[in-house]
């Protein structure tokens, strides 16, 4: 193609070839890959549910907020008054939203569009006039109203973290790209040139920090109801048992006090009519037949004007013939492939006259507690109980556990803190920085939310990085460590940039691989 000082001496049938050989060169560059749309359409989906699950677990919070107030409305008031104004404002916005959805979604499609389901997805123009409309200006009108929810709402939170968190969440501000020029606002970052199927997405991942946000705030509502209660307000006589079972020839022991008690003048007890000689309230006594027993009493304060004042107490206890305790000390069930704790102990009997057996599995003793190891998935397993009493073995008792699956972990990336230490980054909304990135040899995957603590082994796993049009660069890995072309993605990755890792295959300790969801790693 011609150029410099040639152009002037060019024909106008030259000068129309070379105009038309540009604007095709920028339609080629503006083009963006039908695997990029569909990748954005299965995000889309999958964050359309993630919605759907966070709005039924945010009313189950405000549902159970309700009932408090129901049972306590003056203790509960305000803040079930705020829960409502919350649950009203997100509702709001999240609509609004919505509504921006179906009509980025018309203006690709036509009147019958639905965002769903765009047909025109690769509609690079239908964003920008929804949103980008000088006149209606609904893009600057959404990141007020952003703005204007995440100010109001890191004020419902008292948690110094927490509240980072939803405003970083929540945060429209926009970092400049080298090379710009001049200023750039929100909108103009979300929406413009961009295609109708990625602004829906983004949309919608709006709406899931929007609901996200809510149940923090929701949570702190609800914790906010007991702060500053009062747990006694008058003097009153308790009994306080170390257990209302007693176990045929074992021993009773309750203490009986007197709360807001002053320290320097001692009651005195009486129980049953006998005055109870142990100052400090301990009430003991090796009790008798089989069944429910009641006694009662009542304790004597000096007065300042020299007067005494009683206070009566009553209570009752039961004498049990001995029985086996069997609990598991995760949960109700059993996880085949791994060692589930289990607590066994006959009250009164030695842990080494206790002995257990298992059905479906195999059971066996670790000090004071026990390891079941269960085989069949579906099936119950049943632990036995005996017990040594006076050189005899008796049945104790029995208990019935279903047998399951283990749960899907979830995936994370081992880097280091600022101390060194290992920690697990589970992805977006938090960021992590490029060096912690570049630290990560590969990909975990677990579950580890402190009632089952299970290792997964990664199978494979695939990463997916966008260039600067918009196409979606993958790179598969097999194994769990990054590959050396992964790698050389992460190098070139500019701060505040972010990619997806998805299709994660991980393999339990029951031997069962299975597929895990994605996650999005952004950095600072």
């Amino acid at each position: 193609m011609a150029g410099g000082n040639n152009v002037a001496r060019m024909s106008p049938r030259q000068r129309m070839i070379n105009l038309m050989y540009i604007v095709l060169t920028a339609m080629l560059a503006l083009n963006v890959s039908s695997d990029v749309l569909n990748g954005f359409s299965q995000v889309q989906e999958g964050i359309q549910r993630t919605n759907l699950n966070m709005s039924a677990r945010n009313e189950v919070q405000f549902r159970f907020l309700e009932d408090i107030y129901s049972r306590n409305p003056e203790k509960a008031g305000v803040w079930y008054s705020k829960g409502v104004e919350l649950r009203d404002k997100s509702a709001a916005l999240y609509g609004e939203i919505e509504n921006l959805k179906v009509e980025i979604a018309r203006a690709a499609d036509g009147e019958k569009g639905d965002y769903s389901n765009i047909v025109n997805n690769d509609d690079l123009e239908a964003a920008s006039v929804t949103m980008l409309n000088p006149a209606s200006k609904k893009g600057e009108k959404l990141r007020n109203a952003v703005n204007a929810y995440r100010d109001y709402l890191v004020n419902l939170i008292n948690d110094p973290a927490k509240k980072k968190s939803v405003a970083e969440m929540l945060s429209t501000e926009v970092t400049v790209p080298k090379g710009a020029v001049g200023p750039m606002q929100w909108e103009q970052k979300m929406f413009e040139n961009m295609p109708a199927i990625a602004a829906v997405t983004m949309l919608t991942k709006l709406q899931n920090d929007i609901r996200q946000a809510e149940s923090e705030a929701l949570g702190n509502l609800i914790t906010n109801v007991d702060i500053g209660d009062v747990r006694v307000n008058k003097l009153e006589a308790y009994v306080i048992p170390n257990s209302n079972m007693v176990m045929k020839g074992g021993k009773y022991s309750a203490n009986i006090v007197l709360a807001a008690v002053d320290t320097t003048s001692r009651p005195v007890i009486y129980v049953n009519g006998a005055k109870l000689n142990n100052p400090g309230g301990l009430y003991e006594f090796v009790p008798g037949g089989v069944g429910s027993h009641d006694y009662s009493g009542y304790i004597e304060v000096p007065r300042g004007d020299g007067s005494i004042a009683k206070y009566p107490f009553k209570s009752s206890y039961t004498v049990l013939e001995p029985m086996a305790t069997i609990s598991p000390t995760m949960m109700n069930v059993l996880y085949a492939g791994i060692d589930n704790p289990i607590s066994i102990s006959v009250p009164g009997v030695p842990m080494n006259q206790v002995q257990a057996t298992m059905t479906n599995g195999s059971l066996t003793r670790n000090g004071d507690l026990w390891v079941a190891r269960a085989s069949n998935i579906g099936s119950e397993a049943v632990i036995s109980v005996t017990a040594q009493f006076d050189g005899r073995s008796m049945n104790v008792g029995s208990m019935t556990f279903r047998v399951r699956k283990l749960p899907d972990p979830t995936a994370y990336l081992p880097i280091k803190d600022g101390s060194g230490n290992t920690t697990h980054y589970k992805g977006a909304p938090k960021r992590i920085s490029k060096a912690a990135l570049m630290s990560a040899d590969g990909l975990g995957a677990a579950i580890d939310d402190d009632i089952l603590n299970v290792t997964y082994s990664v199978v494979s796993f695939s990463t997916v990085f966008y260039d600067q049009m918009g196409n979606a660069i993958p790179e598969v890995s097999e194994g769990s460590r990054f590959s050396a072309r992964q790698k050389e993605q992460f190098k070139r990755l500019k701060p505040g940039k972010f990619f997806f890792i998805s299709n994660i295959k991980a393999k339990g300790p029951d031997g069962v691989t299975r597929d895990i969801p994605p996650m999005e790693v952004a950095l600072n």
